[in-house]
């Protein structure tokens, strides 16, 4: 990926989302957390994250996003790797969290980013949790469902 392709790729794009923000954010993400390290986003659908959720992991049912680590022989090409977020997961969240559509994709692409760095939520006892909250903190992202919940 060259630094003139775009970060975010969208499939479908869904109304009343704008690649623009979404790609700035992307932008400040690389810069930021990454360490200028880039990446790119997918945003589509339940039926292409369950299809990759099924390919790669072996689950059949969407899920909200999925991360793709570059290759370890892409590690000095300063890729850090793909993210692929479901648009309607993204949707449904936001309703139950209460915020907008374009601010949970924007989370979903910041949990993307720290797995792609190496950090895994279900074996490292909270280390993601605590860095996901530092920045959303830092980047001006609204609060999460765990944070609501133990607060």
């Amino acid at each position: 990926m060259s630094r003139s392709e775009p970060m975010v790729l969208m499939r479908r794009t869904p109304s009343g989302l704008r690649r623009g923000p979404l790609e700035a954010f992307a932008r400040q993400l690389r810069e930021r957390v990454t360490g200028g390290l880039r990446f790119q986003c997918l945003i589509t659908g339940d039926r292409e994250l369950e299809r990759l959720n099924r390919q790669f992991l072996g689950k059949d049912y969407p899920t909200d996003v999925l991360s793709f680590p570059a290759a370890e022989s892409a590690g000095t090409s300063k890729e850090l790797g793909e993210i692929a977020i479901s648009f309607e997961r993204a949707r449904e969240q936001a309703r139950a969290l209460g915020h907008s559509v374009s601010d949970e994709i924007r989370i979903l692409m910041l949990h993307g980013v720290l797995h792609l760095m190496g950090m895994d939520h279900e074996r490292d006892r909270g280390a993601m949790a605590r860095a996901e909250i530092a920045w959303r903190h830092k980047l001006g992202l609204p609060a999460s469902l765990i944070e609501r919940v133990s607060a």
